[in-house]
């Protein structure tokens, strides 16, 4: 089970660090990343990270050089870094395993997300 945590509302301009915890079972989290939805919109993916290696990152356009994603394979948590937040960065973020590695397709089930909305 995913259970995303951090959201909150902001200033535009400000931060802010989501947490993504597996918790369930002791198995380690693969590639991972983060989706959002906002109301009216698909989910889309806007980070990912690999399992492997140094966990190389991608993101989407909308938010390269803004977010950062990273990982902590000692608690079984991924991250997200929001930085110079914009309105339209207002959705529902959520993490998943990703399946393919390098793709934003999600394997197994969401969290119940977390909120951040930017003012």
């Amino acid at each position: 089970q995913l259970v995303e945590s951090g959201g909150a509302t902001v200033q535009a301009g400000g931060p802010l660090r989501l947490s993504c915890a597996k918790s369930g079972d002791t198995y380690r989290i693969g590639c991972m990343g983060w989706f959002r939805q906002a109301p009216g919109k698909e989910r889309e993916g806007v980070a990912g990270i690999y399992a492997g290696g140094e966990g190389a990152t991608y993101y989407a356009d909308s938010v390269k050089g803004r977010f950062t994603i990273s990982r902590d394979n000692a608690k079984n948590t991924v991250y997200l870094q929001m930085d110079s937040l914009k309105p339209e960065d207002t959705a529902m973020y959520y993490c998943a395993a990703l399946r393919p590695c390098g793709s934003w397709f999600p394997f197994g089930s969401w969290g119940q997300g977390t909120q951040v909305t930017v003012s």
